[in-house]
């Protein structure tokens, strides 16, 4: 293996760990400090952390699926999807904010397959109310997918050949 590809290779290991780190070790202050379902004010109403464990998806989707079901759509299929896209990072050339991205985006996947794994759900915490934004109660991990996701929607629009 050349130097490049090394180089490659560790930088995409190094982000993907970083995501992961700052996700798990965040779940477990949260976890050791605040109560389920204890509410805590951070910047008055406008961020708060309560504590849930989500045994569903995204702002808890399939959450009343069956055991069965929520094992295939809910681990097996994330497995695949996390093998799929670190195959692709380590054997196709991409744009440096797409390979951030798929980085961010199979950290945080990662980050929460774990805790669906070894607990049976995900711990979700942040909360976030600014006007009329507001979002359902989320994660690091949650955080690291959106924004692996932004930055490769942004790739998209900003690219100079679309035909690429």
């Amino acid at each position: 293996m050349n130097t490049k590809t090394f180089i490659r290779i560790a930088f995409i290991l190094l982000i993907i760990t970083v995501n992961i780190g700052c996700d798990q070790i965040s779940k477990k202050i949260v976890k050791q400090s605040v109560l389920p379902y204890e509410t805590i004010r951070v910047l008055n109403d406008h961020v708060t952390v309560t504590r849930v464990e989500n045994s569903g998806a995204f702002l808890s989707a399939g959450d009343s699926m069956s055991k069965t079901s929520k094992y295939i759509f809910l681990t097996l299929i994330p497995v695949a999807t996390l093998v799929f896209g670190l195959t692709y990072l380590f054997l196709k050339p991409v744009s440096k904010n797409v390979l951030i991205g798929l980085c961010f985006v199979i950290g945080g996947g990662v980050g929460n397959l774990f805790d669906r794994i070894l607990y049976g759900s995900v711990t979700d915490f942040l909360y976030i109310k600014l006007g009329f934004f507001q979002t359902g109660i989320f994660n690091l991990a949650d955080v690291s997918i959106m924004t692996g996701m932004l930055l490769i929607v942004l790739q998209f629009f900003t690219r100079k050949d679309r035909s690429q």
